[in-house]
C-alpha cells in the first residue's frame, strides 16, 4: 500500500488563536491547477485582519491557512495546463480567502490562471512580495483610471500599494505626488514623486500648488475614510478617482459638482467567485515585464520571519512598525 504524501502546513483553527504547526495531506492539481512547492509567503494587513475575525468580506471560514502571495517552484501541473511546467519560478494571488488554502504551507495547488513566470530580477521573496499591492495597484490605476502620460496623479497613502500605485504611474509617464505623513517624504521622493504632508497642507492648499487650483486628472485613494473624501475634493472637473477601501459612508457632492468619476477596487473578487482569474496572472506578466525593466521593485523589510514567528510578523503590521512589506521563509 503507498502512503499518501504529506506537507507541513501552519493552521489557524479559531480566531486569535496562535498559528498550530501540523501535518496535511499534500494536494494534487486538478484540471486546470498547479501544484507549487512555497518558497514564500506575503503578508498583507488582510491576513492580520482575518486572524481577529475583522474581514467578512475574505469568505474565509476557519480553520483555515492563511496566505495571500507566494513565491515558488512549479512541482506538477494538472491536466490541461500547458503555460508551466516543473520547475518553473512563479508567483501569485492565490489563495488565504473564499475557502482557498493560503500560503502558509510547504505545497499549495492553485489556479494556473492566477500565476504568473516570476520576474527574473527579483528573488522569491521580493516576489512574493508583489501581488496582491501590485494588482490593486494596476487595477485601480489602468483598468479603471486609463492613467496617461503627462497626467498629474495624486495618491493617497504611500504604503504598500500607494508604493505601487507611485511607480507604474510613473513608468506610464505620469506626473506623481502623493499624501502621507512628514516621515514618508524620502521614500516617496526616492519614487520620483512629490510629497505632500498630510498634516501641514489642506487639499484646497496642494490643489492650488500643484496644480494651480484645477484639481488633479486621477486621483487613487488607498486608505479610506477622510481620504477619499480628500480625493472628491481634489480630483479636477471629468477627472477620475479610484479607491480600494471605498467601504464607508462618503458625500458624493464634490465629486458630482466637478462632473467626476469613481471607481471601486476589489482584487479578491476573481478568487472569490471564480470569474475574471485570467486577468490577474496578465497583470502580474506586466508587474515581471516592468521589474525586468528596472521601473518597480517592492520594499520589503529586512527583517526574516519563519513559521515559528508568524505572530510576531502579523504584530510587526498591526504594530504598524514594518519598514516594507513582511515575508514569511517557507522551509521544506
Amino acid at each position: 500500500m503507498s502512503s499518501v504524501p504529506t506537507m507541513q502546513a501552519w493552521l489557524l483553527e479559531s480566531v486569535d488563536a496562535p498559528f498550530q504547526t501540523t501535518s496535511v495531506p499534500r494536494p494534487e492539481p486538478a484540471a486546470g491547477q498547479v501544484l507549487v512547492r512555497i518558497i514564500a509567503s506575503g503578508v498583507n494587513p488582510l491576513d492580520v485582519k482575518i486572524r481577529h475575525g475583522q474581514a467578512p468580506h475574505a469568505k474565509q471560514p476557519l480553520p483555515a491557512v492563511l496566505g495571500l502571495d507566494l513565491a515558488g517552484v512549479v512541482e506538477c501541473v494538472g491536466g490541461g495546463v500547458t503555460a508551466f511546467k516543473a520547475g518553473d519560478m512563479v508567483y501569485g494571488l492565490t489563495g488565504g480567502v473564499g475557502g482557498l488554502q493560503g500560503s502558509l504551507a510547504s505545497f499549495a495547488a492553485v489556479d494556473a490562471d492566477l500565476l504568473a513566470l516570476k520576474p527574473a530580477t527579483l528573488d522569491m521573496r521580493e516576489a512574493a512580495a508583489l501581488p496582491l499591492i501590485f494588482i490593486t495597484a494596476w487595477e485601480g490605476l489602468v483598468d479603471r483610471g486609463h492613467v496617461q502620460a503627462g497626467q498629474k496623479v495624486l495618491v493617497q497613502g504611500a504604503g504598500g500599494v500607494g508604493q505601487m500605485v507611485i511607480q507604474i504611474a510613473r513608468a506610464h509617464g505620469a506626473e506623481v505626488f502623493a499624501v502621507d505623513s512628514a516621515g514618508k517624504r524620502p521614500l516617496i521622493e526616492a519614487y520620483s514623486a512629490i510629497a505632500i504632508d498630510r498634516h501641514q497642507s489642506t487639499v484646497e492648499h496642494y490643489i492650488q500648488e500643484h496644480t494651480g487650483g484645477h484639481g488633479f486628472d486621477l486621483v487613487y485613494d488607498t486608505v479610506g475614510g477622510p481620504g477619499l473624501d480628500a480625493s472628491f475634493q481634489a480630483v479636477r472637473r471629468f477627472g477620475h478617482v479610484v479607491s480600494c477601501l471605498g467601504w464607508g459612508t462618503h458625500g458624493l457632492a464634490p465629486l458630482s459638482f466637478r462632473a467626476a468619476t469613481y471607481s471601486g477596487v476589489f482584487s479578491l473578487l476573481p478568487m472569490l467567485t471564480g470569474q475574471g482569474r485570467a486577468h490577474h496572472g496578465d497583470i502580474l506578466r506586466q508587474a515581471a515585464r516592468l521589474a525586468e525593466d528596472g521601473k518597480i521593485r517592492p520594499r520589503l523589510d529586512p527583517r526574516r520571519f519563519g513559521p515559528s514567528s508568524i505572530l510576531e510578523a502579523y504584530g510587526a503590521i498591526e504594530g504598524h512598525n514594518a519598514s516594507g512589506k513582511i515575508v514569511i521563509d517557507v522551509p521544506h
